[in-house]
């Protein structure tokens, strides 16, 4: 029998790889762990690489198992979910993997500069009727700035047409470093492995309805003055599972 959420919940806070920190606490202490994570926390020098948006933890778990040489720290606010990949990273006893339970709008004050390598987008919310919530938005590239290194690496992997379109002019309207773009991950030839070895729920879930899955890889420099691309994309008409229709709207910027 299934845990309920209460349950995990009193798991979550007894976990030594789950770090919460409540808006209030936040507020008027601070992020004890902001600019701690090497010395504090993961013991070690290794790279910091972030899921954002983690869900159950399925890429950050299969990230760590694949990289002992780096940190993982999957990030998400819904730890009833989170519960499945913190509880499978104890059982396999991975010591370079944490999940921190918070909104991702606050994710700059969980971190100090240069504190993160790479991170991950895996599977996000398009966020078509609001700019501003897109994870690969300009406004959060603003924030990931605030603590990723210089030139840092960001990985999109989506079955949004949507996302991964929006995301692509984001890149070329502000000349980015691009490693790779792909609209079919698993269609076209590449050797993007890191990016293929690991397949979430839902992911194999689109790939046995018949979608591709997009794939791209950009780098973050500090000094660019970023800027939103101004141009009218076609919204994703299909029915994701357990959803309606994403958008009624055919077009969004």
């Amino acid at each position: 029998m299934s845990k309920n959420k209460l349950a995990k919940f009193a798991d979550m806070a007894r976990y030594p790889n789950v770090v919460e920190c409540p808006y209030g606490q936040l507020k008027d202490e601070g992020f004890a762990l902001r600019g701690k994570w090497h010395s504090d926390f993961f013991k070690n020098d290794n790279p910091i690489v972030l899921e954002l948006g983690c869900g159950r933890g399925e890429y950050t778990v299969g990230l760590a198992r694949c990289h002992a040489d780096r940190n993982f720290i999957g990030v998400d606010i819904k730890g009833a979910r989170m519960w499945s990949g913190a509880t499978k990273a104890l059982e396999e006893q991975l010591t370079n993997v944490a999940f921190l339970r918070t909104n991702i709008e606050l994710i700059d004050a969980m971190f100090s500069p240069d504190e993160v390598s790479e991170i991950w987008l895996t599977f996000s919310d398009p966020q078509m009727k609001n700019p501003r919530k897109r994870l690969t938005s300009t406004y959060f590239m603003e924030r990931y700035r605030r603590f990723l290194i210089d030139g840092g690496v960001i990985h999109l992997k989506t079955d949004s047409n949507f996302l991964a379109t929006y995301t692509k002019y984001m890149v070329e309207k502000n000349e980015l470093p691009v490693d790779v773009v792909t609209f079919d991950l698993y269609g076209e030839p590449n050797e993007e492995d890191e990016a293929k070895a690991i397949h979430t729920y839902y992911e194999d879930m689109w790939l046995e309805r018949g979608l591709s899955i997009k794939y791209m890889r950009f780098h973050l420099p500090h000094h660019i003055v970023l800027e939103e691309p101004d141009v009218e994309i076609p919204t994703d008409g299909y029915r994701s599972y357990h959803h309606e229709v994403r958008s009624t709207r055919k077009t969004s910027k």
